[in-house]
């Protein structure tokens, strides 16, 4: 049984999985630096994708010939590996800092400063294992890291100990006690599939993942956490879709971070999914010069929808050694949040987390609507600064109170005290538009 002790101090209950993956396919048909023009018979194949990633200095030198002279990554990449299928190798504009996508696949020398704040293992995920390789820390939903491998390895990994170290997948050992475990517990009834990246095993190996989960009678929902459908969209196949069909209700979450990532191939990839009957949810992480501007979210936010995907969570990147040089202040995320609420519907707003350390789970951090409270009234803050006084029931109110004055207040006291009913913003775009249009009268009976 092969552990996974070698990413860096990570216990023996991280000793996921054991079988390399097998490589039988066919010699390459073309390298890394090849347009894809010259090798459009292949490039729509997801195996020639993956054998055909960029894995050395040598090929990434080759396929970006600008970093020859660029500072010596071989200590980067011996820590944290380097794998990008050439599809998202295509969507870098300028091989330098300045592009988003450059910024999340190549290796960079910063990854290599860590405070002392920071661990391999920030979430204490190999503490919850009560079996290896299946993380048990919120009563009722387990996650099973299925595999180490992914097509492209982000250089913001939360689980940077064990992705790529070795390219392993669970064992048949490793997914009896799995089920095993989950009979025992019949209060796990959602058990998200994770990794590395569990489509990139082949659609027979995450089948026998998929069956042996259905065989537990409590488990209602299983999810599939992937990044494929960005970097590897070629993956999301008809076979793999009909194969998902048959363990309904699956759920996806993926995971796009820039709008640049949304491509007419991602696309597609998202469409036969969705089209599959597959719902489809993102959790992209709030990335230092690359996504941490608001109206660079607003934009992947309205593209998602567009594609049928929902935004689901927008994580702060978790304290994990490597990482540092994307973080951000929390205030930054809570700007992005304030700036959202009120440009795009509930539907395209996520939800702003910090995944605490120590096992904490998922922290919802927003932006503070509560204005004040009283025992009477409850003054509540808009995305336009409008406050506005919320009655509380009147049964828990001991004398009448008076209807408040319609008329802008003259401070949050005359609110909470229930005297008016609103502080009005003078430059309300909303407010002026209403005013514009005040001339119109009411809406005739009939249209």
């Amino acid at each position: 049984m092969s552990s996974l002790s070698r990413s860096g101090g990570v216990s023996s209950r991280c000793e996921a999985i054991s079988s390399p993956i097998a490589d039988d396919e066919p010699p390459p048909l073309c390298d890394v630096a090849t347009p894809r023009r010259l090798c459009s018979d292949s490039w729509n194949d997801w195996r020639w994708q993956i054998r055909h990633r960029i894995r050395t200095v040598q090929q990434l030198v080759t396929r970006f010939p600008s970093l020859q002279h660029a500072s010596d990554l071989s200590p980067v990449m011996g820590k944290y590996p380097l794998a990008i299928t050439p599809y998202y190798a295509s969507l870098i504009r300028r091989a330098d800092k300045t592009d988003p996508i450059f910024q999340m696949c190549v290796p960079q020398l910063a990854e290599l400063n860590d405070p002392p704040f920071l661990s391999s293992d920030p979430l204490e995920e190999c503490h919850d294992m009560p079996v290896p390789g299946l993380v048990h820390r919120y009563p009722d939903r387990a996650l099973l890291i299925a595999t180490t491998t992914c097509s492209t390895y982000c250089r913001h990994c939360t689980r940077k100990r064990v992705a790529g170290t070795r390219e392993t997948t669970i064992s048949k050992r490793r997914l009896e006690q799995t089920v095993a475990y989950l009979r025992e517990h019949p209060e796990i009834h959602d058990v998200i599939v994770s990794g590395g990246d569990p489509l990139t095993l082949s659609t027979e190996h995450l089948e026998e993942v998929l069956a042996s989960l259905r065989q537990v009678p409590s488990v209602q929902i299983i999810r599939i956490g992937t990044r494929v459908p960005v970097v590897l969209p070629q993956r999301i196949t008809e076979d793999l879709c009909a194969m998902l069909r048959k363990y309904h209700p699956i759920w996806i979450n993926t995971h796009f971070n820039h709008p640049y990532e949304i491509t007419p191939e991602s696309s597609e990839a998202c469409t036969r999914l969705a089209d599959a009957g597959v719902p489809l949810g993102n959790q992209s992480v709030l990335l230092r010069g690359v996504n941490d501007q608001p109206q660079i979210i607003e934009q992947l936010c309205r593209k998602l929808v567009s594609i049928r995907v929902r935004p689901y969570y927008l994580y702060q990147c978790d304290l994990v050694r490597g990482v540092e040089h994307f973080r951000t202040p929390l205030s930054r995320g809570i700007e992005i949040m304030e700036y959202l609420r009120g440009r795009l519907s509930g539907l395209a707003i996520p939800t702003f987390v910090v995944d605490a350390p120590h096992g904490g789970g998922k922290i919802p951090v927003l932006p503070t609507y509560v204005v004040s409270q009283s025992p009477t009234q409850t003054v509540l803050r808009n995305y336009e600064g409008m406050l506005i006084a919320y009655p509380e029931p009147q049964d828990r109110i001991a004398e009448p109170v008076d209807a408040p004055s319609d008329v802008s207040a003259p401070s949050v006291w005359d609110l909470a005290a229930g005297h008016h009913s609103h502080i009005k913003p003078a430059q309300a775009t909303r407010l002026m538009r209403r005013e514009a249009h005040c001339s119109v009268g009411p809406l005739p009976e009939t249209f």
